[in-house]
């Protein structure tokens, strides 16, 4: 690329990524930092009309299940009101494309993360559909092209097992995890990257793009392979004078044993033999930006009984806990 343009709230993470990719850049792309909340759409308009901005990835989101559970105002203002903000900072400067990078977890959601993040892809589907209407009204309209991507855990990605299991080991155990049959998709950022990439050439906007993550992974053989490839023993009642112990912590609030990439559509096949398209429900636009003032307004007042009543009508498949 021409120019990067580094778009993040945390002053350390912003540090970190361009130190990084500055020790990287072989082909000297230009390395814009910018420091401040996606939240703040004034801000982003003026970047990215100034920057000139093409096309925008927007990760920007409150990834940790149990934390967004304990404090759900929070994530639903992070996840859903960000989303909001990039979209139509995106309209209004003509970004060519906006791309959401989204999680298994959107699908028939058991938390409080996983439904916001089910709602940021609503907002990129009923953009995508009001700049699909305005093209056919105007066929020399340029519309900007909204799609999503949505795949299961990246290796080593921040918030990952391994690198908790890693240190655990290190520390000498016990490996901790929720329960012995729960199972992830994984993949490595690498892998992850290129194929949210790839899909950038793919889409004509509206697309809810999935990516193969090939078999499921049990997280309890995952710890035992871990410790093995650390040169140490499991300790268990077979072998009690083992090294590691793996302990069950039992499911946290909100946490699924599996998780699946479908909600309602069927995987339709692309040119990618990694990539699927799925044709999944949302609202349209027009109804959903009715619905998202009202959410706004209970965020804004703390009203935490409204904020989980407005974010079930909003994704129905979604229960709510409001009590």
């Amino acid at each position: 690329p021409n120019k990067i343009i580094l778009f993040e709230q945390s002053e350390i993470n912003l540090y970190k990524l361009l130190e990084k990719l500055q020790e990287i850049n072989l082909k000297n792309s230009q390395l814009i930092p910018i420091l401040g909340s996606a939240n703040n759409r004034f801000l982003l308009e003026k970047v990215l009309r100034k920057e000139n901005v093409e096309v925008i990835f927007h990760t920007a989101a409150y990834k940790h299940v149990p934390l967004v559970e304990s404090n759900p105002i929070s994530g639903i203002e992070n996840n859903v009101l960000t989303t909001l903000a990039v979209c139509k900072a995106a309209l209004k400067t003509n970004a060519k494309q906006v791309i959401l990078v989204s999680t298994d977890k959107a699908v028939r959601p058991s938390n409080v993360m996983g439904a916001s993040k089910r709602l940021a892809e609503i907002i990129f589907q009923a953009f995508a559909s009001e700049e699909t209407n305005l093209r056919k009204v105007d066929k020399d309209y340029i519309p900007t092209l909204f799609s999503i991507v949505r795949f299961g855990n990246v290796l080593a990605s921040s918030g990952s097992v391994v690198p908790l299991f890693k240190r655990q080991i290190n520390n000498g155990g016990p490996i901790t995890l929720t329960h012995k049959d729960i199972v992830r998709y994984f993949m490595t950022i690498k892998e992850a990257v290129r194929l949210i990439l790839i899909t950038t050439t793919m889409t004509n906007g509206g697309d809810v793009f999935l990516l193969d993550m090939g078999e499921p992974v049990k997280i309890f053989t995952l710890a035992e392979q871990m410790i093995k490839l650390s040169g140490l023993t499991i300790k268990n009642q077979e072998n009690p004078e083992g090294d590691i112990e793996i302990l069950e912590t039992g499911l946290r609030p909100g946490e699924k044993l599996f998780e699946e990439l479908l909600i309602n559509a069927e995987a339709i096949e692309t040119e990618h033999p990694l990539i699927f398209r799925a044709n999944e429900n949302y609202i349209k636009y027009d109804e959903l930006i009715v619905k998202l003032k009202l959410l706004e307004k209970a965020i804004n007042q703390n009203n935490l009984k409204e904020v989980l009543k407005n974010l079930a009508i909003l994704v129905p498949e979604w229960k709510a806990n409001c009590s």
